[in-house]
């Protein structure tokens, strides 16, 4: 599969803007119902985004110093790796959202949290934006990024965008449906 990187680039351009969108209407809720949860063991919506924030704390500076530190520039193409490729489609969000272990350090379940976590949501996603605007200039496949669970593995920058992109999609589908339940 090859896609063109400007398409490719507009269309996580666009979820991106949709995630911020969608928690700024957040700010409208009240605490009690942003920490509300569907059952014990289930996440709130403020768990749901403090999780997105943590990969971000991760995923951001890292895309930012390869961005930075990146020589190539941009080609018309884009074409996934095969580890990349599947990391991403796994986080597409499904009818039925398949559940997935996560990481302890990323599991923010039964945390005291307040909208101070739907603010450092927006700020990420702002310079989201900013990331997916300067990857525009370089080359998607040759910039590589590491990942957050292996000093091991790195992924095609364009392949880390689908990833984070795709995985705060997944997880803004889940805070919906807590809301729902209300």
């Amino acid at each position: 599969m090859k896609i063109s990187t400007s398409q490719l680039l507009n269309e996580l351009k666009n979820k991106t803007q949709q995630h911020l969108q969608y928690a700024e209407m957040l700010l409208r809720k009240t605490e009690d119902e942003l920490n509300f949860r569907i059952s014990a063991d289930s996440w709130s919506v403020l768990e749901c985004l403090e999780h997105l924030n943590r990969y971000g704390e991760f995923y951001i500076p890292e895309i930012s110093r390869k961005i930075s530190s990146s020589v190539t520039s941009s080609q018309l193409t884009f074409k996934p790796g095969i580890l990349g490729n599947y990391f991403a489609k796994t986080m597409l969000p499904k009818e039925k959202i398949n559940k997935m272990k996560t990481l302890k350090a990323m599991n923010p379940i039964h945390s005291q949290l307040n909208k101070s976590v739907i603010d450092e949501f927006i700020r990420q996603q702002k310079q989201m934006l900013e990331l997916l605007e300067k990857a525009g200039h370089i080359d998607l496949e040759k910039t590589k990024t590491g990942i957050s669970i292996s000093k091991w593995i790195s992924l095609k920058l364009g392949d880390t965008f689908r990833f984070v992109i795709y995985h705060n999609e997944r997880h803004i589908m889940q805070a919906g449906k807590v809301l729902k339940n209300i």
